[in-house]
């Protein structure tokens, strides 16, 4: 598990302010693929078709489980500490806090759909999924554009690396003890993506530089094609749409 947090205020002794935030544009990229490839997916899905149905509801829980994740880190990592240290962000951080709780009502009103469409495959409850995960799109936008603009750059100068880099650890090791309800997958899934985010001709130095050497080969060897088995499962036939 993560090292746990000390309460928010000043600094830890032997941290200095200012990190690297640019990983999180590419957590970004990720969620508005997803939301934004989910409602299509559903509603592709033929009335009975329960076999498809079970694959693309497999999916819609993981990324309902991760984008609650995402926000719940956040919430423990971020909110509290730029207002301790400059409490001008105040404001930012309230819109911030009730754009997470917005996105977790739209999020609670999905989960509970899913199982039942699964089941039936049935083109009501398929299309009423659907419109719950388009309002989970659309309130993700705003929030994730104004994050963005007006959170990243002030987390950026005022926490340390080490408080940042918490985060990344904190959602591997919630991701790792939840593999086995949520797949065997999950972790190449998540490299996956994170891979499939960063824009092709910047790819190859990406993974150099941000993967170590024996998680690469894992990679390679293994997560790969588990990763290709799943776009496969999802796009059966056709190419994968590109993250914007």
């Amino acid at each position: 598990m993560a090292t746990r947090l000390p309460p928010p205020g000043p600094l830890p002794a032997g941290q200095h302010p200012g990190c690297d935030t640019s990983g999180m544009l590419l957590v970004h990229r990720i969620f508005r693929w997803l939301y934004r490839e989910l409602p299509v997916l559903v509603r592709d899905v033929a009335p009975g078709d329960t076999a498809r149905a079970a694959v693309v509801g497999r999916y819609a829980h993981l990324d309902v489980f991760a984008l609650h994740l995402h926000h719940e880190t956040e919430d423990l990592t971020l909110w509290d500490r730029l207002v301790a240290r400059d409490p001008a962000c105040a404001l930012h951080v309230g819109r911030m806090r009730a754009q997470h709780a917005e996105v977790a009502r739209h999020l609670d009103r999905v989960e509970p759909q899913i199982d039942p469409w699964v089941t039936t495959a049935d083109p009501a409850l398929r299309d009423a999924l659907a419109t719950d995960v388009e309002r989970v799109r659309d309130a993700l936008a705003g929030h994730l554009r104004e994050e963005e603009d007006d959170v990243l750059p002030v987390a950026g100068a005022l926490l340390s690396q080490e408080e940042w880099d918490w985060m990344e650890r904190h959602t591997r090791a919630e991701l790792q003890s939840h593999r086995k309800e949520l797949g065997k997958d999950l972790l190449a899934l998540q490299l996956g993506l994170l891979l499939a985010s960063v824009p092709a001709d910047e790819r190859e130095e990406w993974f150099r530089t941000n993967v170590p050497a024996p998680v690469r080969v894992l990679y390679l060897l293994l997560m790969k094609r588990r990763y290709d088995h799943a776009m496969r499962e999802l796009y059966p036939g056709r190419p994968v749409p590109a993250m914007a």
